[in-house]
C-alpha cells in the first residue's frame, strides 16, 4: 500500500510539479520502479483500484504491458492462470475506455499468448479463448476486438521477450486459427457501430499473409463489406486499410501463388479502378484522394509483374497510376514513384533479355518465332509510350517556387527532395525510353521555357532552369555520340540569363555532360564559352561557385586531352579560385575541386612537362606554409588549424591526383622541411596532424619507392612523436606505409622498429576497457595497422615480441562500444585465423598456434559473450565471422573452447536445445560447411541471451568478458 501511494505521488509530481528538478526525478523513480518486481503487484493492483485517476491508469497499464512483454520470465509458471484471470477482468472492466488504458490490456493479454503455449489457453488456444469468452460476455465486445486486433500484430514485436522457437510456433497457432477468427469478426459485422473496428481487426490478420486461400476470401463476408465501403460516400479507413492489405496479401509468396489468388485480384482490381475518377474531383476530401491514391499504388507495387505483361487490362492501372503521377499535391503524387521505378527495372531486363534473344538467333544464324519476337517488342514498345507522356507530368515539380527565397530552412530542403525523387523518376524514364529519346522530349521543353525569357514576365528564369534540371538529370543516359540535341543544348546556355539558382543549374549541366563534350567533333570550340560562364558561376553565389567549382571538375577530368593545350588559361582560374584575391566566392572546400581539376590534366602531359606543371600547382598552396613557418614557432603555434589545413589539404589532392611518382617524390622531397616543421611545431594539434598525414598518404601512395630517403625521415618522425602525443593518424600513415612498402625486403629493419615501436607504446596505452573507450580512435588505427601487418608483411610482424602482446591487448578491447574500434578488433583478430588464406600463410601457423592456443579458451568466451550482448546487436555479422573464422581454423579444438564458454550460462537463460544448436552450427563450421547456412542457429543463440536485461545480465556475468583469464567449469 505504501509503494502504491509513492506511485502516485510520484505520478503527480510528474505531470504537476513546477520543478523541473522533482520532474525529473520522479521520471527516474518511476522508471526504475519499472524494472522491480514489485512493479507487478502495484501496476495490477492500481488499475483494479476505482480510485485510481486517468494518469495512474495509463502508466499502470504501460507498465502491466512492459512487464508481460519483457519480464515474464520472472514469473513463477503458476503466475499464467492468476495473471490471465486478472488481464481478463481489466479487458472488461476497460472495454468501454480510455482507449489508450484498454490498448495496453489488450498488448499485454496479445504478449502473454506469444509465451504462453495453446494448450495451456485450454480448447485449441487463445483465439478459441477469446471467442468463448466474447460469446458468454457479449457486452465486452468492443474490448475483445481490441484484443483480436492487436493479436497478430505481436507476431511481429520484438520487444517481446520470447525465445524464437516459440515466437514461431506462435506465428502457426495463429495461422492455424485464422478461420476462427475471421468467423468471430464476421459475426460482429452485424453491430453497425463496430464495424469500422471490425474492418481494422480484419486488416491486422491478413498481415500474416497466410492461411485462406484467394478464392474463398473472394467472396468472403469480411471482403465484400470491406469493397462495399469504397461506394459509400465517405470513405471507411478501415476499409481501405483492408483493400490495401488484401492486395498484398494476393501478391505475397511465389508467381505460382499469385495464380491461386486470381479470383480474389478480380475482385479487388475493379472494384478500385471504379475509384479513379475521384483522383480529378475537386470535391473530394484530400484524405480520401489520399487513401484512393494509396489502393493504386499499391496495386502498382504489387502486381508489377502483372501489369509489364502489357494487356489491356494492367494498362488501365498504369494510366491510373499515370493520373496519381500528375496530381498537384506532391505527397500524393509521389505514392507512385516506387512503381515506376520497379516497372522500369522490369522493363528494362525484358529488354535486354529481348536483345540477347534476337543477337543469339542473329550468330547462331536461326530463326526467330514470329509469335516470340512481335510479343516481346510489343510489350516493350507499348509499356515505353507510357514515358514520354509521364516526363512532362512530373517535370513542373522542379520549378523553384516564386517565393523561394522567403522559404524556410525546412521547406528549401523539402523542395530539393522533391527534386531528387522527380530526377530519379526521369531517370527510370530515360532507362526505358533511352536517354536520346527523353533528351528530345525535354529539349521540347527548355525551348518553349527559353522563349519567355526576355519577354517581361515575372520569374521567366524557373521554367528554363526547371526544364534544365531535368536534361540534367538524365545526362548519365544520353549517348556521349548524341548529335542533334546536344549542340543545341550547349549553344543555348551563354544565352541564358545570368540569375544564380539558373546558373547553378546550368554549370551543374555543364559538368554533367563533360563526357559529351569530350566526344564531341566541336566539343573544343564549346569548351571556351563554357569556362567562361563556370568562370561567371564562381563569381555569382556561394551555390552558383560550388556548381562552377565541381563543373569545371567534371570537364577537366573528361576533357584532359583536349584541355593539355590550355595550360595558362587554366592556371590563371586555379590561382584565382587558390589565393582568394578576386572576386571569386569559392570556399575553401569547393577549391579542392580546381586542385583536382588541374591535377588530372597535369596527369596527361608527358613527364618532362609535368614536373614543371607541378611546381606551379604546388606555388599558390606552400606560399602561405612557407610563411606560417618563417614567423617562427611562436606565431606559428597560435595559429589556428583551418589557418594550416585549408593549404595542406590542397597538397593531399596534389599527390592524390597527379599520377607521376617521380614528380610527386621530388616535390615530397622539396617539401619535406615545411612538412617536418609543421609535423615539430604543431604535433599536439589533432586536425593539423590528420591534415598533414592524410598529405603523406597520398604522397606515399602515388610515389612508392621513388620516395627514397624522404620516407626514411617520415618514419623516423612519427615514431618519435607518437611517442609524445599519441596521435591516430601516425598509426593511420604507418599502415599506408607498410601497404607500399611491407614487402621491400630492403625495408625491412625500417618497418621492424616502425612497428615495434608503434605497437609496443599504444599496448602500454591500452591496458583496460576504459582506456579502449576514452582512446577509440587509437584503438581503431592500432589494429587497422596490425591487419596491414599480417597481409602485408606477415614475416616481420607475426614474429616479433609484439604480436602476442597485440592479442592480449585486442582480448582486452574487443567489448568497447566504438563501432570502428570494435570492428578493428574483431578484423584483426579473423586475420589472424585465416592468416592460411594467403598463399605463403601456412608458414605462420606454428607462430599462430603458440600464441592463439594458449588464449584460445579466453578468446572464445570473449567472442560468445560480445555475441549474446557484450557488443551490439548491430554487430552479430563482424562478431558471427571472427567466431566461425576461430572455428575453422581450429575444428574440434574451437568448439571444445565454445562448449566450456557456454557452459557458464545458466540453464535458466539458455536451454540445453539452444545449447545444442549453437554448437552444433560451430561444429559444421569446423567440418567445412558453409557458414551461410549457419547464421540461423547463431543469430538465435545471440536473440535468446539478449532477449530481456536480466538474462542479458546473467549471461554478461557467467562469461565476464572483460576478465581475460578465467577457467570455464563444465556443468
Amino acid at each position: 500500500m505504501e509503494l502504491q501511494n509513492t506511485v502516485k505521488e510520484a505520478l503527480n509530481a510528474l505531470y504537476h510539479h513546477p520543478d523541473d528538478t522533482v520532474r525529473k526525478q520522479a521520471d527516474r523513480w518511476l522508471q526504475d520502479f519499472q524494472h522491480t518486481l514489485d512493479a507487478w503487484q502495484v501496476a495490477d493492483n492500481l488499475l483494479h483500484d476505482a480510485s485510481s485517476n486517468l494518469e495512474t491508469l495509463i502508466f499502470c497499464s504501460q507498465t502491466l504491458r512492459t512487464k508481460v512483454q519483457r519480464d515474464f520470465e520472472e514469473l513463477p509458471s503458476e503466475a499464467f492462470g492468476p495473471l490471465r484471470v486478472s488481464l481478463n477482468t481489466l479487458l472488461k472492466k476497460f472495454h468501454k475506455g480510455p482507449p489508450k488504458v484498454r490498448t495496453q490490456i489488450s498488448i499485454a493479454v496479445a504478449a502473454l499468448a506469444v509465451y504462453v503455449p495453446a494448450e495451456d489457453w485450454g480448447d485449441g488456444g487463445i483465439v478459441n479463448w477469446l471467442r468463448d469468452d466474447m460469446n458468454s460476455n457479449p457486452e465486452y465486445i468492443p474490448g475483445f476486438l481490441e484484443l483480436l486486433t492487436v493479436l497478430p500484430e505481436e507476431v511481429y514485436n520484438y520487444n517481446i521477450a520470447a525465445r524464437p522457437e516459440r515466437r514461431r510456433q506462435f506465428e502457426k497457432e495463429l495461422i492455424s486459427q485464422m478461420e476462427v477468427a475471421l468467423s468471430i469478426l464476421t459475426a460482429c459485422l452485424s453491430i453497425n457501430e463496430l464495424k469500422e473496428q471490425v474492418l481494422e481487426a480484419f486488416a491486422s490478420w491478413l498481415r500474416l499473409k497466410h492461411g485462406i486461400h484467394g478464392s474463398v476470401l473472394a467472396s468472403h463476408p469480411l471482403v465484400i463489406t470491406a469493397l462495399s465501403s469504397l461506394n459509400s460516400e465517405f470513405l471507411s479507413e478501415a476499409a481501405v486499410n483492408v483493400i490495401s492489405e488484401l492486395i498484398h496479401y494476393t501478391s505475397a509468396g511465389s508467381a505460382s501463388d499469385v495464380a491461386l489468388q486470381m479470383p480474389l485480384i478480380q475482385i479487388i482490381v475493379p472494384q478500385v479502378m471504379n475509384l479513379k475518377a475521384h483522383l480529378k474531383d475537386s470535391s473530394k476530401d484530400e484524405e480520401d484522394v489520399k487513401a484512393i491514391a494509396r489502393l493504386f499504388a499499391d496495386m502498382g507495387d504489387s502486381y508489377v509483374e502483372l501489369i509489364a505483361t502489357g494487356s489491356d487490362e494492367s494498362m488501365l492501372i498504369v494510366n491510373a497510376l499515370l493520373e496519381v503521377a500528375s496530381h498537384p499535391e506532391y505527397y500524393i503524387a509521389s505514392m507512385s514513384f516506387n512503381f515506376w521505378h520497379s516497372l522500369q527495372v522490369i522493363l528494362t531486363k525484358s529488354h535486354c533479355h529481348m536483345s540477347g534473344i534476337l543477337i543469339y538467333h542473329l550468330v547462331m544464324k536461326l530463326p526467330l518465332k514470329p509469335r516470340e519476337r512481335g510479343g516481346r517488342m510489343l510489350l516493350f514498345t507499348r509499356m515505353s509510350h507510357l514515358f514520354p507522356c509521364f516526363s512532362p507530368q512530373v517535370s513542373f515539380r522542379v520549378q523553384y517556387p516564386q517565393d523561394y527565397l522567403n522559404l524556410s530552412h525546412e521547406d528549401r530542403k523539402e523542395f530539393k527532395q522533391t527534386r531528387y525523387a522527380v530526377a530519379d523518376i526521369l531517370i527510370d524514364a530515360a532507362s526505358v525510353l533511352g536517354g536520346d529519346a527523353t533528351l528530345q522530349i525535354l529539349y521540347k521543353k527548355l525551348v518553349e521555357a527559353v522563349s519567355c525569357c526576355g519577354n517581361g514576365e515575372k520569374n521567366e528564369w524557373r521554367p528554363a532552369e526547371a526544364a534544365l534540371f531535368c536534361i540534367q538529370a538524365i545526362s548519365n543516359y544520353v549517348s556521349i555520340v548524341e548529335a542533334e540535341v546536344m549542340p543545341q543544348v550547349m549553344s543555348l546556355l551563354p544565352k541564358l540569363p545570368q540569375q544564380p539558382q539558373l546558373l547553378q543549374t546550368v554549370c551543374l549541366t555543364i559538368g554533367a555532360y563533360s563526357k559529351w563534350l569530350d566526344s564531341a567533333s566541336n566539343g573544343l570550340s564549346m569548351l571556351a564559352s563554357l569556362i567562361d560562364i563556370l568562370m561567371s558561376g564562381m563569381g555569382t553565389s556561394e551555390d552558383s561557385a560550388a556548381a562552377a567549382a565541381l563543373a569545371f571538375k567534371h570537364i577537366c577530368d573528361d576533357c584532359r586531352r583536349k584541355l593539355c593545350g590550355y595550360l595558362d588559361g587554366l592556371f590563371h582560374i586555379y590561382r584565382r579560385a587558390v589565393t582568394g584575391e578576386c572576386s571569386f566566392k569559392v570556399s575553401a572546400e569547393d577549391s579542392l575541386h580546381l586542385v583536382e581539376a588541374l591535377s588530372m590534366v597535369v596527369t596527361e602531359l608527358p613527364p618532362e612537362n609535368a614536373k614543371r606543371a607541378l611546381e606551379a600547382l604546388c606555388l599558390p598552396v606552400v606560399t602561405p606554409l612557407q610563411e606560417a613557418v618563417s614567423q617562427g614557432p611562436e606565431i606559428l603555434n597560435k595559429k589556428t588549424a583551418r589557418e594550416l589545413t585549408v593549404h595542406i589539404d590542397r597538397f593531399a589532392y596534389i599527390f592524390r591526383y597527379v599520377k607521376h611518382p617521380e614528380a610527386v617524390a621530388d616535390a615530397i622531397q622539396r617539401l619535406w622541411p615545411i612538412f617536418k616543421a609543421i609535423f615539430d611545431l604543431r604535433a599536439w594539434d589533432m586536425r593539423t596532424m590528420e591534415s598533414l598525414c592524410r598529405a603523406c598518404k597520398y604522397a606515399v601512395r602515388t610515389s612508392g619507392r621513388f620516395m627514397g630517403m624522404t620516407i626514411g625521415a617520415m618514419l623516423e618522425e612519427i615514431q618519435g612523436l607518437y611517442k609524445q602525443h599519441h596521435q591516430p593518424c601516425f598509426l593511420y600513415l604507418s599502415s599506408e606505409v607498410i601497404k607500399i612498402f611491407g614487402s621491400d625486403s630492403s625495408c625491412a629493419t625500417y618497418l621492424k622498429n616502425l612497428i615495434e615501436s608503434l605497437f609496443l607504446h599504444t599496448t602500454r596505452l591500452l591496458t583496460n576497457i576504459q582506456e579502449f573507450t576514452a582512446r577509440p580512435d587509437i584503438a581503431d588505427d592500432c589494429f587497422l595497422l596490425a591487419s596491414r601487418c599480417i597481409r602485408y608483411c606477415p614475416q616481420i610482424f607475426m614474429p616479433s615480441e609484439v604480436f602476442p602482446s597485440l592479442v592480449d591487448c585486442s582480448m582486452i578491447g574487443v567489448t568497447v562500444q566504438h563501432r570502428e574500434a570494435s570492428n578493428s578488433i574483431l578484423t584483426f583478430l579473423s586475420d589472424i585465423f585465416d592468416v592460411t588464406n594467403s598463399s605463403k600463410g601456412e608458414q605462420y601457423i606454428p607462430i599462430r598456434n603458440s600464441v592463439v592456443i594458449p588464449r584460445g579458451g579466453s578468446i572464445t568466451r570473449i567472442l560468445i559473450a560480445s555475441l549474446t550482448g557484450a557488443l551490439p546487436s548491430s554487430r552479430f555479422e563482424s562478431v558471427t565471422y571472427t567466431l566461425l573464422a576461430l572455428t575453422r581454423a581450429y575444428g574440434a579444438l574451437a568448439v571444445v573452447w565454445a562448449k566450456e564458454s557456454v557452459s557458464l550460462i545458466p540453464l535458466t537463460a539458455v536451454t540445453e536445445v539452444e545449447r545444442s544448436r549453437f554448437l552444433k552450427a560451430l561444429s559444421d563450421a569446423a567440418s567445412g560447411f558453409d557458414i551461410n547456412s549457419l547464421t540461423l542457429p547463431i543469430e538465435e543463440m545471440s536473440d535468446v541471451c539478449r532477449r530481456n536485461r536480466t538474462v542479458q545480465e546473467i549471461v554478461q556475468g557467467a562469461l565476464r568478458p572483460l576478465e581475460l583469464h578465467l577457467s570455464p567449469v563444465s556443468s
